[in-house]
């Protein structure tokens, strides 16, 4: 048995390893997208109610915040696609993956801290409450739990 074939638990070659990930990603990626792209859409359309006008300072602060964020994991989310389309073909599949993957990591924690300023956002302006940032807090800790605390725990436990 080869070092490869132990470390990877497949009889795979570097090229092969690199065609299986890459659509595993995409697959994850597309999931993403998809959600990220959706609230992104709703964000962009909330300045043009009139709502909007009546909200404090504080409240479009949180707004424009949000819609950067936002703006910013479509970004990174959208990249991976972007990238495979400039380097297809150029025989570097294995770092292509490798960025994409880095940008889809970077995807998903900007749209944990997008998804965590709507709520924020939503959460002040529908009860004015004090426990908002409690709530907010709470979700986001379930964010993490779910998307990172698991699956990081979950790759030590039974990897070597």
């Amino acid at each position: 048995m080869t070092e490869r074939v132990r470390r990877t638990g497949r009889d795979e070659s570097e090229d092969e390893r690199a065609d299986r990930m890459w659509g595993e990603l995409l697959q994850e990626v597309r999931v993403a997208q998809m959600g990220v792209q959706i609230l992104f859409g709703f964000l962009l359309t909330v300045v043009f109610t009139p709502k909007y006008a009546t909200l404090g300072d504080t409240d479009q602060t949180i707004y424009i915040v949000t819609v950067v964020l936002g703006a910013t994991a479509t970004g990174a989310m959208i990249g991976p696609v972007s990238l495979h389309r400039l380097v297809s073909g150029r025989r570097i599949k294995p770092q292509a993956v490798t960025w994409a993957s880095r940008l889809t990591l970077v995807g998903l924690i900007l749209l944990l801290a997008t998804t965590a300023s709507s709520l924020l956002l939503i959460l002040r302006v529908a009860t004015h409450d004090g426990y908002v940032p409690l709530l907010v807090t709470g979700v986001v800790a379930w964010y993490l739990l779910c998307w990172f605390v698991l699956p990081l725990w979950t790759r030590r436990r039974y990897t070597e």
